[in-house]
């Protein structure tokens, strides 16, 4: 008997370290676990701040080059009204005047210069190429956005 305590000691001290130790590799087995988690959606996130990235940086690009072609529309214009008003160039326009009756026993009216636009027409004239210029980058910018963002999923394969 006396021999018997020392080895149910014995078995009891191994038996806990054996409980231990497998506490331990349980917990060792979950922190791995947590940290491939934890990895995978680090990840996750660095492809999307990416992919985000990439699409902010398309979206700056569109937004400079229809910005640009606007302000060259909009410089042609003022430089075609500077033109305009300075004699440099007519706007002429495709008009017609009604034949005027002769007045019995007066002189016939000699005929006119050529049809053009009054000032307020002109401004006006000017005014709406100015607006057809910005509506026009701004159709064409949805557009090319829609094109870029909206037909296409983040990698680049059509959406359904």
């Amino acid at each position: 008997m006396r021999g018997l305590i020392p080895l149910l000691a014995l078995v009891l001290v191994a038996g806990a370290a054996w409980l231990a130790f497998d506490l331990v590799l349980q917990q060792r087995d979950n922190a791995r676990s947590e940290r491939d988690l934890a990895q995978d959606e680090a990840k996750g996130l660095r492809e999307a701040a990416r992919i985000t990235g990439e699409r902010l940086g398309q979206a700056a690009a569109l937004d400079l080059k229809h910005t640009q072609e606007l302000n060259h529309a909009q410089q042609r214009n003022e430089d075609l009204q500077r033109a305009v008003d300075r004699g440099d160039q007519r706007l002429l326009v495709n008009a017609t005047c009604p034949a005027v009756p002769a007045h019995p026993g007066g002189a016939g009216v000699a005929d006119a210069a050529t049809a053009e636009l009054t000032a307020d027409a002109r401004s006006a004239y000017f005014t709406l190429r100015d607006q057809l210029a910005l509506s026009r980058q701004m159709i064409l910018g949805l557009q090319e956005r829609e094109r870029t963002f909206c037909a296409t999923t983040p990698n680049g394969v059509a959406a359904p």
